[in-house]
């Protein structure tokens, strides 16, 4: 089970953390990632941490505004935004894999429930 939290309401310019704590099940040495949905847009692709924490990878769309980092011994990842702007309001979810390097959806197995960022102008 993934668990995301930490979403809400922020003003445009600010920052959230985002969690996503895995539990329930061995995943062994998962990659988790993250994406984000806003309304009427497809799932879009954040980036990804790898295991051992000391790889990650991200969308170009990016701009470094976001970072991604895990805690392995509480078996959590988290989503460091900063910067934020309206356009990055959206449902944020985390997600597992086990491919190195991957940014598309399907092939993520395991999904949390989703967390809402809203940013306002």
């Amino acid at each position: 089970q993934l668990q995301a939290s930490g979403g809400g309401l922020v003003q445009a310019g600010g920052s959230l953390r985002l969690s996503c704590a895995a539990s329930g099940r061995t995943l062994g040495s998962y990659i988790m990632g993250w994406f984000r949905q806003a309304p009427g847009k497809e799932r879009e692709f954040i980036g990804a941490i790898n295991w051992s924490g000391r790889g990650s990878w991200y969308a170009d769309s990016d701009e470094g505004r976001f970072t991604i980092s895990r805690d392995k011994g509480q078996n959590t990842v988290y989503l460091q935004m900063n910067s934020l702007k309206p356009e990055d309001t959206a449902v944020y979810y985390c997600a597992v894999t086990w491919k190195n390097g991957s940014s598309r959806s399907g092939e993520y197995t395991y999904w949390g429930q989703g967390t809402q960022v809203t940013v306002s102008s």
